[in-house]
């Protein structure tokens, strides 16, 4: 039954990442500018998934695309970078996602 149970568990997770990929990593780039390696990176350690970068790519450019984020070159050792940052746009929508996702828990205990 635990295997079950941890099986169970590792599929929620996954749904709910692949379902909110992109305010997790508006999250990323909220607590530190971001370029996509270290964005692969960080998605890898803080929630044991891997992304590719066919997923991760389009969706960075669609979401600066929508004014989420923005981007600059950088030189960091010797090589150029795309870094990644929050918009204003992007943090107001954070924090709404959060603020209705909170909600929406709130009224499930009642």
């Amino acid at each position: 039954m635990s295997h079950y149970s941890e099986t169970k568990e590792k599929e929620i997770v996954q749904h709910i990442f692949r379902c909110h990929l992109d305010i997790i990593i508006l999250r990323i780039i909220q607590e530190k500018d971001a370029w996509g390696y270290r964005i692969m990176k960080m998605v890898e350690e803080e929630h044991g998934i891997k992304l590719r970068h066919s997923s991760l790519y389009p969706l960075l450019n669609s979401l600066e695309r929508d004014g989420l984020l923005r981007s600059r070159k950088w030189k960091m050792n010797g090589r150029m970078r795309k870094i990644y940052k929050i918009t204003s746009k992007g943090k107001k929508l954070v924090e709404a996602y959060w603020k209705s996702f909170q909600e929406l828990l709130g009224s499930q205990e009642q």
